[in-house]
């Protein structure tokens, strides 16, 4: 007698059953961190190379004085916590998709290839042109993901099998394998190339104005749109592709549509600032442990808590070796690495 299994092939021991929460408890779950992320914006316009004290920042945002404080904080600061408000919201969103389009709590937005689409574009523009800075192969980036993420989609489906969650996962480790060999060899053909990739790759807010928000913003706008229109069909395939075809869900449109909005949102994101690690991972991963299972609940919640994980990395990237900065990458990757390791340890992975 075989032993029962999920409808993805799971057998129920090895997952824990969807969680709910009451209502009132995300309703002060909600309160409590859009408080947190408030706080983070204000440590975020107030620390650096040189503090500004959190009474006079607040006097200097109401009321700019034309001082060198001034100064800092509205040319330099006030953009680089927006994009990182909006880069971090892309990335919590773009995770909690991926997640729940491959039903595996361990998938990151970086499995569909778009960080090594972004890679390559940015190298080969700068080899082939020998012009650097993020305002001029920002395009590129943005052109280099989405065509990654097309080549897995196109790799993950056939003339008689359509894509599944698990084709595409392969399709995009195989394309990122490619495409990771690939800017290797650019980089160390062109010196250039890899001065660039080096500042690029390592992700950091620094420098980012307001230019680089308001290009990559729409997208990310048009991504978090399309995450929110998804997330009532999400959650039906949570229970298995045959129960969301009976509640009358297009499975195909569902996941090509998510495809869509992970790579605008991740896409995006990693254009204007490089590859963010873990925060796409990790921010989901808590989300539902503060929600429970519901996409649409996941999705608002991560667009919260991916900002304040940004924030909250790039604020230590600023103090820890001051005056100098560390790569916000690096340090978004050290908190992230223990919350990896307590999710891979769990004994139970929660079901998507």
């Amino acid at each position: 007698m075989t032993s029962p299994t999920l409808t993805d092939g799971r057998p129920p021991s090895l997952v824990e059953p969807r969680i709910t929460r009451p209502g009132r408890i995300r309703a002060a779950a909600l309160v409590g961190t859009v408080a947190v992320l408030a706080l983070a914006v204000l440590l975020s316009l107030s620390l650096g190379s040189k503090d500004i004290p959190l009474d006079r920042t607040w006097a200097l945002l109401l009321a700019p004085d034309g001082t060198a404080e001034s100064t800092v904080l509205h040319d330099l600061r006030v953009p680089r916590t927006l994009l990182g408000v909006v880069v971090g919201a892309a990335l919590g969103i773009a995770g909690s998709l991926m997640q729940s389009l491959t039903r595996n709590p361990l998938a990151d937005p970086g499995i569909l290839g778009v960080n090594a689409g972004a890679s390559v574009a940015v190298v080969l523009v700068v080899a082939l042109t020998g012009v650097s800075g993020i305002g001029f192969y920002l395009w590129f980036a943005f052109a280099g993901a989405a065509l990654a993420s097309v080549a897995v989609y196109l790799l993950g489906t056939s003339q008689r099998q359509a894509a599944t969650p698990t084709r595409l996962a392969l399709a995009g480790v195989a394309i990122s394998a490619a495409l990771q060999a690939l800017t290797q060899t650019i980089i160390l053909a062109d010196q250039t190339a890899y001065n660039e990739f080096r500042f690029w790759v390592s992700g950091s807010l620094e420098g980012r104005l307001y230019p680089i928000l308001a290009t990559v913003g729409p997208f990310i706008l048009a991504g978090t749109l399309l995450a929110l229109l998804l997330a009532p069909a999400l959650n039906a395939l949570a229970l298995g592709t045959d129960t969301g075809k009976a509640l009358g869900v297009r499975v195909q449109r569902t996941r090509v549509g998510t495809m869509i909005a992970i790579t605008l949102l991740c896409g995006a994101a990693t254009a204007a600032v490089g590859p963010i690690g873990f925060v796409g991972l990790a921010v989901p991963f808590a989300a539902r442990l503060v929600v429970g299972s519901d996409q649409r609940w996941v999705t608002v919640f991560s667009a919260i808590l991916g900002p304040v994980w940004l924030l909250v990395a790039d604020v230590l990237a600023r103090v820890v070796v001051r005056p100098q900065e560390a790569p916000v990458g690096v340090i978004a990757a050290l908190i992230g690495a223990p919350v990896f390791v307590a999710i891979v340890r769990r004994r139970k992975i929660a079901a998507l």
